[in-house]
């Protein structure tokens, strides 16, 4: 549970403590960056809880895991508010911001509302809350350029 711990308390760290770089950046690259980041971070703690939620990793870090979930996602949206259109992120991010950044806040409340569960009741708790939470693919699909 330490290492966890510690692992998850610097994913979290590590997001919030790159945050004013993005306000600040002048360097779309840097820009482009970060908001990779962000994504990748999203990414990872969504498949830890996954893994937790299968049963494939410790029951007993499914609160730090929900909680790492909710801080990355609060920092999305924020990774996205500099125009700067390139990475895997097509033009309609901006085109359509008030879409965009209504999808993205109402993802941020979904992981908010997922480790408020987390921490009440559990995995099954939380378990009748990921489908909602995790709502990644409506944003890939309008927003995100396919991999290949």
């Amino acid at each position: 549970m330490t290492r966890l711990l510690q692992f998850a308390a610097g994913l979290a760290f590590a997001a919030v403590a790159t945050l004013p770089a993005t306000v600040h950046a002048t360097d779309s690259t840097d820009v482009i960056d970060y908001r990779k980041n962000v994504m990748k971070s999203l990414s990872a703690a969504s498949a830890g809880l996954n893994a937790i939620l299968q049963g494939k990793a410790p029951a007993e870090n499914l609160v730090l895991q929900a909680e790492t979930l909710r801080i990355i996602a609060t920092t999305a949206l924020i990774a996205f508010e500099p125009n700067v259109e390139g990475g895997d992120s097509k033009p309609e991010v901006w085109a359509k911001w008030a879409d965009f950044s209504a999808k993205m806040k109402a993802f941020e409340a979904g992981t908010a509302d997922l480790a408020k569960a987390a921490k009440e009741g559990g995995v099954a708790a939380a378990q009748g809350k990921v489908q909602a939470a995790l709502t990644c693919k409506g944003c890939h699909d309008v927003y995100r350029v396919p991999k290949k």
